[in-house]
């Protein structure tokens, strides 16, 4: 019988040690291994692993037996190319951060912040895809009825339907109930068997971080406990084509709490973001399999839970009838989605040997590079002053294009001047005070003259068709600002012809 044998393996980044430390190794964290027992690896495991060895003779070639075992490896042309029909998650945002639709059999791994909204959105995800697949929602860290009562407030219907005979609910009318079945269960075992019983189209988890192995020593949440129920999930999920949802926990930096391995085994990484005491809430994608990454989902949290916002542009526009000095609108491009944000800059003296940087939604070193190109280049005098930067409604803008607003903003702050309310800023700001071009010009245009905007600055040379906005392309921030603060007359706009 194998001996039992200890192991050390951090909390925090996986790594593994016989021997314990206290600090890791592999990451540098304090106190972060933790000693779980391990059985040594039994006879038959350590003669399964020669084999493949005992098939090479002493010169390195395949022996005959090895070579008469049938291939079980498929080129690309056998593989069968039977598209697979996405489904429908019934909220337009989601599917689109998830690249046009679920994918069956993959795997969805949802991170954010305590209370910021995420049982809230699978909740209503699993009634939505209820009404017309079997669907499964096993909340491990609630009980039965305090899911029904928070089903009850989102006006989630309770009940069970009569599958048809192809696996998919009937169409639901009147006061036919949805085919949601809840689980209250920890143990993985259990999980497993109901997923071979119930055979469901999608299943969410909730959370993984609340699951255990009883294979497994260590306590629920440890490292080797999420990343073995993640393993032994995505194999059942590959085999029965199940779709999964699965919660994680984050740490204090805003990662998902467990192994790094537990993001690489998942298909799609999504993170819900957003201020909780706010309405807004912003679901984005870190990593996705199917589709791209850099899409991004807008829902605001209401009585009646999580309502999708389709016009985001919106709800990140401040008071247009009280627009104030330091202020300046842009429009930024999340994947395919342009969204029209406000940014507000303020300048004042400072009261310390070294001035005060702030900001909300904005990069800060961005932030710094483009005080000092106003002050080297534009010749604004900002080392001896605090500058604030935030967008309006928290809307983290990473993008370059954002800098001349930036840029606007603080000198309008700075100058005390009101730019024009129906005047719209794009472009990226170089070091030697240049306006460079940035992409999707054209969607950029026709969103802000959606929304009634009527004058645009944007960088010299770039190409684009009619948008029913007066252009004026500027190659320098010297010339952008001149024609927002007051210097239009003497700029006149260029011909779209």
């Amino acid at each position: 019988m194998p001996k039992a044998r200890s192991l050390y393996v951090c909390n925090q980044c996986g790594a593994e040690s016989s021997q314990y430390f206290g600090k890791c190794p592999a990451c540098n964290s304090w106190n972060t291994l933790e000693e779980q027992v391990a059985a040594a690896a039994s006879v038959t495991t350590v003669r399964a692993g020669t084999i493949g060895a005992a098939r090479l003779n002493s010169r390195g070639r395949t022996s005959p037996k090895a070579a008469s075992q049938p291939r079980i490896s498929l080129t690309l042309a056998e593989i069968s190319d039977h598209p697979q029909a996405r489904l429908s998650s019934g909220y337009t945002e989601l599917d689109r951060v998830l690249g046009g639709g679920i994918v069956p059999g993959s795997l969805v791994l949802i991170g954010g912040d305590p209370g910021i909204g995420k049982s809230t959105l699978l909740l209503q995800t699993a009634n939505q895809l209820a009404q017309r697949y079997p669907t499964l929602y096993v909340c491990a860290e609630e009980s039965g009825q305090q899911v029904k009562l928070r089903a009850q407030r989102l006006g989630v219907a309770q009940g069970k339907a009569e599958v048809a005979a192809d696996g998919t609910a009937p169409e639901t009318s009147g006061g036919s109930q949805p085919n949601l079945y809840l689980l209250p269960e920890t143990d993985l075992d259990t999980i497993l068997a109901e997923l071979e019983s119930l055979r469901p189209r999608v299943a969410v988890i909730d959370s993984i971080q609340a699951l255990y192995f009883s294979a497994l020593n260590s306590a629920p949440g440890s490292v080797a406990q999420v990343r073995e129920c993640t393993s032994v999930l995505m194999q059942m999920a590959k085999r029965q084509n199940i779709t999964l949802f699965i919660v994680g926990h984050v740490t204090k930096e805003g990662a998902i709490a467990g192994p790094k391995v537990l993001e690489h085994l998942v298909d799609t990484v999504l993170y819900f973001e957003g201020d909780r005491f706010a309405s807004h809430r912003l679901l984005r994608s870190v990593k996705n399999r199917f589709g791209a990454t850099h899409e991004i989902g807008v829902f605001e949290m209401a009585d009646q839970g999580l309502q999708e916002v389709l016009n985001p542009s919106e709800l990140f526009l401040g008071n247009r009838d009280e627009f104030s000095s330091g202020s300046a609108t842009i429009v930024a491009c999340e994947g395919t989605r342009p969204i029209v944000v406000e940014l507000q800059a303020l300048v004042s003296p400072t009261s310390y040997s070294s001035p005060r940087r702030s900001t909300t939604g904005i990069e800060y070193n961005r932030l710094l590079q483009i005080l000092a190109v106003l002050e080297k280049r534009v010749g604004i005098p900002l080392s001896k002053l605090d500058a604030y930067v935030a967008s309006s409604g928290g809307l983290s803008v990473a993008e370059p294009a954002a800098d001349l607003g930036v840029a606007i903003a603080v000198v309008a702050s700075f100058r005390d001047r009101v730019v024009d309310p129906r005047l719209v800023l794009i472009g990226e700001v170089g070091l030697g005070g240049q306006v460079r071009p940035v992409s999707q010009m054209e969607l950029r245009l026709k969103e802000a003259a959606k929304l009634g905007f009527k004058q645009a600055i944007v960088p010299r040379g770039q190409t684009f068709n009619d948008v029913g906005l007066e252009i004026f392309p500027v190659s320098r921030v010297v010339d952008a600002i001149t024609i927002a603060l007051g210097g239009r007359k003497s700029a006149e706009p260029e011909s779209l012809d």
